[in-house]
């Protein structure tokens, strides 16, 4: 048994225009608009924190899907961010949605800011969380041993906890309690991202040109999160958004990194209920 709404969910499927399935998820409040959630780099619907899900749920209809070629998603794993973002596109329209909010993590940060520039008549409000619009100048590098650790074939879990939270004791501890919320979905699935999408995900990421050029164009509203702390994304493209971003609030954690979305899920879900309004 569990305590939280997301690990009961149904996965469900729905057929795309390539001849994919796409798995997804979609529980929460019936009737609001619904919140499409797009995951990290080598995340799958399995690697949301449930605990986030179920607040945001509490308020709003809530949708977390696989990509193509991605763990329960068919079709061909994209090697090119603009074909994550036409697949995320394709997603919502098998779905028949027309009206959404968009959140997007990390690498899903990116591909959210692309499906709201690609299709601003769907998307009403944005969410961005620890991610960046790419290009950002001066953005400072990641750390070598971020890049080590992100190159590995298996994260463990003092992986996860270097790349998501600051290294105190507190944050720690609150890595540690959102790994093991994430257990029972993923002893269940063992959902993984396989080698072949994961290499497309790089390349992905590797090639992607920004679209920094392009922040004035995203005029609707934009909620911008990260920690202070964060190894993988410099805060720095945070604040950077924030000085270009017509219609933007930045939520910055001071002691908090990558993960700062499940060290305070609480608060987190708060700021984003309300921003959506």
């Amino acid at each position: 048994m569990t305590a939280f709404l997301a690990d009961s969910a149904e996965t469900r499927y729905v057929d795309g225009p390539e001849g994919e399935r796409f798995a997804y998820r979609r529980f929460g409040r019936a009737g609001t608009r619904p919140l499409v959630m797009h995951m990290r780099l080598r995340g799958t619907i399995d690697h949301w924190d449930p605990a986030l899900l179920d607040l945001l749920a509490a308020e709003r209809e809530v949708i977390v899907f696989d990509n193509r070629g991605i763990n329960f998603s068919t079709g061909n794993p994209p090697a090119v961010m603009e074909d994550m973002v036409e697949g995320s596109l394709a997603f919502v329209r098998a779905l028949g949605l027309t009206d959404i909010d968009v959140l997007g993590w990390s690498m899903g940060g990116i591909v959210a800011q692309g499906a709201a520039l690609a299709a601003p008549q769907l998307v009403h409000r944005l969410v961005v969380a620890g991610s960046s619009p790419g290009g950002v100048p001066d953005l400072p590098a990641p750390p070598e041993r971020t890049r080590r650790t992100v190159g590995k074939p298996v994260n463990g879990d003092e992986d996860f906890l270097y790349l998501f939270f600051p290294e105190t004791e507190k944050a720690r501890a609150a890595g540690l309690a959102s790994l093991r919320r994430l257990d029972r979905r993923l002893k269940e699935s063992h959902a993984v991202v396989g080698p072949e999408a994961v290499r497309g995900q790089l390349t992905a990421i590797s090639g992607f040109q920004g679209f920094w050029h392009r922040r004035r164009e995203l005029a609707l509203p934009v909620l911008v999160a990260n920690g202070a702390h964060d190894v993988m994304i410099h805060a720095y493209a945070t604040y950077a958004m924030s000085q270009v971003l017509p219609d933007a609030k930045v939520v910055l954690y001071s002691d908090a990194g990558h993960g700062f979305l499940f060290q305070h899920p609480e608060d987190f879900a708060h700021e984003v209920n309300r921003f959506l309004g």
